[in-house]
């Protein structure tokens, strides 16, 4: 007896490829739009802090974080950072009221200005978030920001607490855990599309203070998706 053998033909084969090819095609320009998306939200952070600076300063004459009389702009329950109002001005010794944004960006000190920073923008109605600045575990998470990635945003400033060495800037705005590709293209809106000189400047995640800036054009380059902390001068 006879079989007659059923098959694809070569025009329902072409038919699928061509689908699959439209489906890839779509999840990675989907993909693309949701890098896009990020990239565009990451830079929001950047440039809404100096917003938030900027209207504080003109409603208090003060810097938020640093403004000796948060208690009577912005209520009682505002808190006050400790650092002495005559001082050396030194990271051992920082000033209060004297237009600098003391503290490592990455503080959970309730007694350091940069911790402060965020209570009293968020109290005098400039940024959305939690004004509890206490040291509780529960209270740090919701109190500190956070980026599209899911890493921390913090203010410093490039006098005493610099977290990357040679950065300048009367203050310096910095955002975690982003990866090196998104680091990339931020360099190239914000500034001069190297992340190892200029205004925007990359290092090592998880950094502090005094860390070794990452260039995109010389030397090694970590991979795409490594995570780095991206930081800008003001």
């Amino acid at each position: 007896m006879k079989r007659n053998q059923s098959g694809f033909t070569l025009i329902e084969i072409a038919i699928v490829l061509v689908i699959i090819g439209l489906l890839l095609g779509g999840v990675l320009k989907g993909q693309e739009l949701i890098n896009s998306a990020k990239v565009k939200n990451l830079a929001t952070d950047f440039k809404n802090v100096p917003i938030y600076i900027y209207g504080y300063q003109d409603k208090y004459k003060a810097l938020p974080g640093d403004d000796a009389l948060a208690n009577q702009h912005l209520g009682a329950s505002a808190v006050v950072a400790s650092s002495p109002v005559n001082c050396s001005g030194t990271s051992a010794d920082p000033c209060l009221g004297n237009g600098v944004i003391n503290g490592p960006w990455d503080s959970t000190k309730v007694t350091d200005e940069s911790y402060l920073f965020w209570q009293h923008i968020r109290m005098a109605g400039f940024g959305p978030g939690s004004t509890d600045a206490s040291n509780t575990p529960q209270a740090i998470q919701a109190y500190r920001p956070t980026n599209a990635v899911g890493g921390k945003i913090g203010v410093t400033n490039s006098l005493t607490d610099s977290p990357i060495t040679g950065m300048v800037g009367t203050y310096i705005v910095c955002s975690d855990a982003i990866p090196f590709k998104f680091a990339k293209q931020l360099d190239v809106s914000l500034d001069d599309g190297n992340t190892g000189t200029g205004s925007v400047q990359v290092t090592l995640a998880g950094t502090s203070t005094g860390g070794t800036p990452i260039s995109n054009v010389t030397g090694t380059p970590p991979s795409d998706d490594t995570p780095v902390l991206v930081c800008m001068g003001y």
